[in-house]
């Protein structure tokens, strides 16, 4: 297990009571056991085995992360039921995504492009929101709940609404179309 996670995971989250807690009842850091497992497997060229695995993760889980996904350190993801992560997707350090939220891509009809989303360090994504696209929501950024973000969100930013529209950069109130 990822002991940098599981910390992570008890700092944030003041439901989390002790390590073995974490460890037996937090689906977020299963799905991440399964995807370090299957982003391996998918990089050795076992892509067959790679996908079947991600679907068996995906029905212990109920999180969808596709093995070709780039996920960085400490990625937590909370109360996960009905995530989606594509294959093309990127996330750093330190994000957190919680129930429902879908990293979505454009189907373009050609496989070797960008088409799902790039979160950038220190990055939320609230309950429900959408981010579709080769967007980049940019450093310690937060999307609010059932948002649907199609354009890009700049570094230091809150985003709400549909479509996404931004509140809140730099620690001040604003209203900004992306």
């Amino acid at each position: 297990m990822e002991k940098s996670l599981i910390s992570r995971i008890l700092e944030m989250d003041p439901a989390a009571r002790n390590r073995v807690n974490v460890i037996l009842n937090y689906p977020g850091l299963h799905a991440m056991f399964f995807y370090r497992i299957n982003h391996f497997l998918w990089n050795c060229h076992l892509k067959i085995l790679a996908r079947f695995l991600s679907q068996f993760a995906r029905f212990l889980t109920g999180i969808e992360i596709h093995p070709g996904a780039t996920i960085g350190k400490r990625f937590f993801i909370d109360h996960g039921m009905g995530v989606v992560i594509g294959e093309t997707t990127i996330i750093g350090n330190d994000c957190t995504l919680y129930q429902g939220v879908t990293l979505g891509g454009v189907g373009t009809g050609e496989h070797k492009v960008k088409r799902h989303p790039t979160l950038q360090n220190n990055v939320m994504i609230s309950s429900g929101a959408r981010i579709i696209g080769d967007v980049t929501i940019g450093d310690n950024s937060i999307v609010g709940a059932s948002s649907v973000v199609l354009k890009d969100v700049p570094p230091n930013c809150t985003v709400v609404g549909v479509p996404g529209r931004i509140v809140k950069e730099n620690g001040i109130r604003v209203d900004k179309e992306l």
